[in-house]
């Protein structure tokens, strides 16, 4: 198994504190949010870990990590950083992480064990967290709606009430090689633009609506978090 942590963002809404820096290195409790990934997919005994990158790419070099570059990094969003790894995914199973996330190695585990094609983890317990987050939790929230088998009925559109939600996505996931070229060919088949505009969770609510291959949704109960703006690293260091 093999993991890719896509490292390719600004990361504006932290403000100056990626003036100099990517995202994925500002410090959480003392250590870059990199750092909380790798350690986590280490422990999972996941060794071979490359990144994405975009802004600032040559600030990653001291970790020695082999890379994919997305040179249209400020005109893309994260699904086409993805595909820049593309001979990687159709070749190897691999656990796809995002990196202003923490969490550990439980979920990466969970996900390598997991037989389907695509798989993806998420919280059952989000509202605490979201609650601690926002003043509205819904204001930051995507529908998320599973059957009783876990199988991934709905992801990523607009909810109307906490009804609708019924769980957090991490932003942590694993393609099969299978998998993989099946959600590449239905983004393939966006336009230009929607291709560049294209998000996580609304190519992974076109291959439900596909209807072709089944996403498993794996729940995770132990601790972890999103890294989203200033105000998210005060939350996490207070618990």
């Amino acid at each position: 198994m093999k993991a890719l942590i896509l490292a390719a963002g600004r990361g504006s809404r932290m403000r100056e504190k990626t003036d100099d820096r990517p995202k994925a290195l500002v410090e959480l409790n003392g250590k870059p949010l990199l750092e909380w990934q790798i350690d986590a997919l280490r422990h999972a005994e996941i060794s071979d870990i490359s990144l994405i990158t975009g802004y600032k790419s040559e600030s990653f070099a001291p970790y020695g990590l082999p890379s994919f570059h997305n040179a249209h990094w400020e005109t893309t969003n994260m699904v086409s950083s993805l595909t820049c790894a593309d001979t990687l995914l159709s070749k190897e199973p691999c656990i796809i992480s995002y990196s202003d996330i923490f969490y550990e190695s439980a979920a990466v585990i969970s996900l390598m064990e997991a037989s389907e094609d695509i798989a993806i983890t998420y919280d059952p317990h989000w509202l605490s967290l979201w609650k601690k987050r926002f003043d509205n939790p819904l204001d930051d929230a995507e529908t998320f709606k599973i059957d009783q088998t876990y199988k991934l009925l709905e992801i990523g559109n607009t909810p109307a009430s906490v009804d609708d939600i019924q769980g957090q996505y991490m932003g942590l996931l694993k393609f099969t090689p299978t998998g993989w070229r099946h959600f590449h060919d239905i983004w393939l088949a966006l336009d230009d633009e929607a291709r560049a505009r294209a998000h996580m969770t609304g190519m992974l609510q076109k291959v439900i609506e596909d209807g072709h291959m089944d996403i498993r949704a794996i729940p995770y109960e132990n601790e972890w978090g999103e890294v989203d703006n200033i105000t998210d690293l005060g939350v996490y260091a207070q618990s």
